[in-house]
């Protein structure tokens, strides 16, 4: 039988490519506790001390605004753009002439209430998207199905956020 991830051999430079057991993404699902197998073991040819994500904007001030103001983020400004600072995670945004805005979620901050969230954000002037199919919304924009609820929104240049509730996990 195949070990969960994580399980075996580990340490510097080695990681475990997963498939999860659902249709969701594989870190995801592990990060809900739920099984994913691990099918091959595969070595990175560099090590690497830290990791970020990042993502393009159209407008510096406007996304500074947003993050910092609306958002409620530790932002700090740089030569080359913004960093954000949600909880122990570093987000770089940076300004592009010819930016298209995602068409997946970019960021998802985990909140203990989503109710509380969406409620909190739409006070600010957040508005929340409405989705029907197989990601069908409420009418307050949160898809619940099982799984963990979640709610998309948008920044000021069109890419796509969520609060996403975590129950103790």
């Amino acid at each position: 039988m195949p070990r969960q991830a994580g399980e075996g051999a580990s340490g510097p430079n080695k990681a475990f490519v997963t498939i999860p057991e659902a249709k969701c993404h594989g870190m995801r699902m592990k990060f809900f506790g739920n099984p994913v197998r691990k099918v091959a073991e595969v070595k990175f040819m560099f090590k690497a001390s830290k990791a970020f994500s990042s993502f393009s904007i159209d407008d510096l001030q406007k996304a500074k605004e947003f993050y910092g103001k609306t958002l409620g983020l530790k932002v700090s400004e740089s030569a080359e753009g913004l960093e954000l600072h949600p909880g122990n995670l570093d987000v770089f945004l940076y300004p592009k002439s010819n930016h298209k805005p995602a068409s997946f979620t970019v960021l998802n901050f985990m909140v203990d209430d989503i109710e509380a969230a969406v409620d909190e954000l739409k006070k600010t002037g957040v508005r929340f998207e409405q989705y029907e199919g197989a990601i069908k919304t409420d009418e307050k924009g949160i898809h619940r199905n099982g799984g963990p609820s979640i709610a998309w929104f948008k920044d000021p240049a069109g890419n796509i956020l969520s609060v996403l509730e975590d129950k103790g996990h």
